[in-house]
């Protein structure tokens, strides 16, 4: 049985490239680990500086970014509001900047990122796009080189602590595991998480989640045959020795596994759950 992933996926990064900055936003809670990671990259002998997730709508916390101008573009790993809400006012802070995403909502003044594996060039850094959707179904991850050097930029896909959720039903488990599968063969590639510390391997940590991931499956087929026929059983018998507060949570990723598993849970005054067969 698998228990509830609270320590790195893989070894802390022992030192970051020197044209890597961390700004931690002070939203710190459950969902959000120390608080949401704002990446700054600026390579050697640059004077502009590419923004990873400006975070949320904090004046102190965009203040202190906007202090890295100028700002070439601002990249977003996926929308959830603790990634973009200050996307909008880091932009005006700055006199406009381009915000680049895969879903328009949170686009600015620039085109969505409509194409995986786009390779764009800007401020002596060669950036990759890597689609990862399944966290949410905008999920996207950015491979950054400058010169020898490389990092993975994962938003919520890969975390510095513990693992995310599937935010069914947006998130997918099954896009999940692929983007998972994706992200393995960055083998000694360090990982910079939206949130907790950078980790020195992508794909050790990738291949930790695929792991726990499918050690979950097998607790939620059990939890099934058992008799289990809501999603809030299952995540009562699966998720024990998760903080209750954090259930509602878990009720996404158990909705997900289901879903991927082709069980359909009984609602309140539904049928009893049962597993298709392939």
């Amino acid at each position: 049985m698998t228990g509830h992933l609270t320590t790195p996926a893989a070894a802390l990064a022992d030192a970051l490239p020197d044209w890597v900055t961390l700004l931690r936003a002070p939203n710190p809670g459950p969902m959000t680990l120390d608080g949401t990671n704002t990446w700054l990259l600026r390579a050697p002998g640059r004077d502009e500086t590419v923004v990873v997730d400006p975070g949320p709508a904090d004046e102190e916390h965009l203040a202190r970014i906007a202090a890295h101008a100028p700002i070439g573009f601002v990249l977003i790993t996926h929308g959830h509001p603790d990634h973009t809400d200050g996307s909008r006012r880091l932009a005006e802070l700055l006199g406009g900047v381009p915000v680049l995403a895969a879903d328009p909502a949170h686009t600015i003044d620039a085109e969505p990122l409509v194409e995986p594996w786009e390779s764009f060039g800007g401020f002596g850094f060669l950036i990759d796009l890597v689609p990862t959707p399944g966290h949410t179904a905008d999920s996207v991850c950015f491979l950054v080189e400058h010169e020898d050097e490389r990092v993975v930029l994962t938003g919520d896909t890969i975390l510095g602590r513990g693992t995310t959720v599937v935010a069914h039903p947006d998130g997918d488990l099954g896009e999940y595991l692929v983007s998972l599968g994706r992200l393995s063969a960055y083998r000694g590639v360090t990982a910079l998480p939206g949130h907790g510390p950078a980790l020195a391997d992508c794909g050790a940590a990738a291949d930790y989640y695929l792991a726990h991931r499918r050690a979950r499956l097998d607790q939620v087929r059990a939890a099934v045959a058992a008799g289990d026929t809501t999603a809030a059983e299952v995540v009562a018998r699966v998720y024990a020795d998760v903080d209750r507060s954090l259930w509602w949570a878990a009720e996404w990723s158990v909705r997900a596994q289901l879903e991927y598993l082709g069980v359909t849970p009984r609602e309140s005054g539904g049928a009893e759950a049962r597993l298709d067969q392939p």
